[in-house]
């Protein structure tokens, strides 16, 4: 059964798509913690961080390399932003997808959970 962000990818769901490219997309997150919330995900489906394989390598430098484009693209990349990847129940995963969320445009505390 495809995941949430499988059917935002195919176009079954819609979604504020930001960036788009032949490896991955980025939309704004439908409940944002803060003024840009961001998430970017591989259009490969890697359920988690924790189960990619050394073949992903690539994908996951361009994955980071996105986020930093986007935050520069909607002008926020000056100012900083936060970037976090959630693994498992524990680590506050709720779509089996890896994905980035990138958080930006207000002062972020730590720690964050």
């Amino acid at each position: 059964m495809p995941t949430l962000f499988e059917k935002i990818i195919a176009r079954e769901i819609p979604a504020n798509i930001i960036y788009e490219d032949d490896r991955v997309l980025a939309f704004r997150d439908i409940s944002p913690q803060a003024p840009h919330h961001i998430l970017v995900i591989p259009k490969k489906a890697i359920a988690r961080i924790a189960e990619a394989g050394e073949e992903d390598e690539a994908l996951i430098g361009h994955l980071l390399l996105t986020a930093a484009k986007v935050a520069k693209e909607n002008g926020f990349a000056e100012t900083g932003f936060r970037l976090v990847m959630n693994n498992g129940g524990d680590g506050g995963e709720t779509v089996p997808h890896m994905h980035l969320h990138l958080l930006g445009g207000r002062p972020l505390a730590w720690p964050p959970g």
